[in-house]
C-alpha cells in the first residue's frame, strides 16, 4: 500500500468535503462517535488557539485520514484541546492508511506528541502509552427502561434515594423542572462560576482561568452540528436553578464535561437528580452511550454500566527536543502515577489539595 502524502493545514482550511469524510471515517471505524473526535471540535479549537493544526493524509484520489494536534515551542506537540478534551487520537482509514508514527511526527514538525485521553483502538499511538484509565459509561443501546432495570439490579439504593431526594427538594423549594437543552447564556455563566469555585475549593487547576477554554465553551454552546454540539442540561426547583451540566453530544454519544450544583442545597443531592433525568432525556433523544470521562468519583461508579479505557503518554522522536520534553513531563507523570497507585499517598494528596483550596477561599 502506498504511503500517504501528508499536508499540514489550519483547521479553518478544512473543506466541506474534508468535514464530511472525517466524520464518515469516524462513523465507519468506531462504534462510539465521541464528539471530541469530530472535525467540528477541532475546528472550534482552531478558532480559539493559533497553535492548532491538522495533518491531512492523502492517498491517490482523496484524503485517507486526519491527525489534529497543537504545536508549541521546541516542537512539543499536544493532543488537540489537551486539558479539556476527553477523547484523543487520529482519524484514519483502516485499509488505506499505512503510516509510520515517526514519519507523521516529522511531517508535523514535532519531536513529541502528548496525550492523556487517547481512545482504545488508536494502535498507531498505543505503544507509547504509559498509563491506562477507566472512563465510566452508561450503555443506553437498549433504552432507558433497560437502564433502570440495570440500576435496580446493581445499584438499587441509587435509584431509591435519588427519587426520595427529588420529593424532599420539591417540598423544600417547589416543583422540580428539568430542561435537557437550555439555551440561556446566563445559566451557562452561572454553571461556569459554580465550577470555577469548585476547582478553587478543592485545590485543583481551574481551566476557565485560560480565556481560550471559556471561548471554546461559548462556541460549542452555539453549535448545532449533529457531530458535535453543546448541550446544557438544567434542574430547577421552583424558580431556582439548583444544578446544571454542560456536555458535548454527537448523534449517539453524550460526553459529560462540566457538571456542578448550588452548594447551599447539597444535602438534597441535586447533582444526582440532574444526572438521572439527563440520562433519561439523552436516551429519548437518540443517545446510546453516556461517557462520564476519566477520573474516579463515587457518583460515576453508581451510575455506570461499564467502562471504556483511555490512555496517557507521549510519542517522542530522538534528539534534544524530545529529551527536553521527557525531562519536563515524565518525572511529574511518574510522581502522579505513584500517588494514584498507593491509597495512603492518594489520601494525603487529596487532603493537601483541600487545604490549598481553603487557603485560596480565605485569601
Amino acid at each position: 500500500m502506498t504511503t500517504p502524502r501528508i499536508d499540514i493545514v489550519h483547521p479553518r482550511e478544512l473543506t466541506p468535503s474534508d468535514l464530511d469524510l472525517w466524520n464518515e471515517l469516524r462513523h465507519t471505524t468506531t462504534p462510539a462517535a465521541n464528539p471530541f473526535m469530530s472535525a467540528e471540535f477541532t475546528q472550534a479549537v482552531g478558532r480559539v488557539r493559533r497553535d492548532a493544526h491538522v495533518a491531512v493524509l492523502r492517498g491517490k484520489r482523496q484524503p485517507v485520514g486526519y491527525f489534529p494536534f497543537q504545536r508549541g515551542r521546541w516542537g512539543h506537540g499536544r493532543a488537540i484541546g489537551l486539558g479539556v478534551s476527553d477523547c484523543q487520537g487520529a482519524v484514519l482509514h483502516p485499509d488505506d492508511a499505512r503510516l509510520d508514527p515517526h514519519q507523521l511526527m516529522r511531517a508535523c514538525s514535532l519531536n513529541a506528541w502528548e496525550f492523556n485521553h487517547l481512545e482504545s483502538g488508536q494502535n498507531l499511538f498505543l505503544p507509547y502509552a504509559t498509563g491506562r484509565f477507566a472512563s465510566p459509561v452508561v450503555d443506553l443501546a437498549q433504552g432507558y427502561e433497560a437502564y433502570e432495570n440495570h440500576l435496580r439490579a446493581h445499584s438499587r439504593s441509587l435509584l431509591k434515594t435519588t427519587r426520595a431526594q427529588e420529593r424532599r427538594l420539591a417540598r423544600h423549594l417547589g416543583p422540580l423542572r428539568f430542561v435537557h437543552d437550555e439555551r440561556s447564556p446566563a445559566v451557562l455563566r452561572t454553571l461556569i462560576a459554580w465550577k470555577s469555585a469548585h476547582y478553587r475549593r478543592t485545590g485543583r487547576r481551574d481551566p476557565f482561568t485560560h480565556p481560550w477554554v471559556a471561548q471554546l465553551v461559548d462556541l460549542l454552546a452555539e453549535s448545532g452540528s449533529p457531530h458535535c454540539s453543546g448541550t446544557l442540561s438544567v434542574l430547577y426547583a421552583g424558580d431556582r436553578l439548583v444544578a446544571a451540566h454542560f456536555g458535548l453530544r454527537s448523534r449517539t454519544v453524550l460526553s459529560c464535561w462540566f457538571p456542578s450544583y448550588d452548594r447551599t442545597v447539597a444535602t438534597f443531592s441535586p447533582g444526582r437528580i440532574l444526572y438521572l433525568r439527563m440520562i433519561e432525556a439523552a436516551a429519548a433523544s437518540g443517545i446510546r452511550l453516556v461517557d462520564f470521562g476519566r477520573g474516579e468519583a463515587a457518583y460515576k461508579n453508581s451510575f455506570k454500566t461499564g467502562d471504556l479505557m483511555v490512555h496517557e503518554g507521549a510519542l517522542r522522536t530522538s534528539g534534544p527536543g524530545a529529551a527536553l520534553h521527557w525531562l519536563r513531563h515524565e518525572p511529574r507523570r511518574a510522581a502522579h502515577r505513584l500517588v494514584r497507585e498507593h491509597p495512603a499517598l492518594r489520601g494525603a494528596a487529596v487532603r493537601t489539595l483541600r487545604a490549598v483550596g481553603t487557603i485560596r477561599d480565605s485569601a
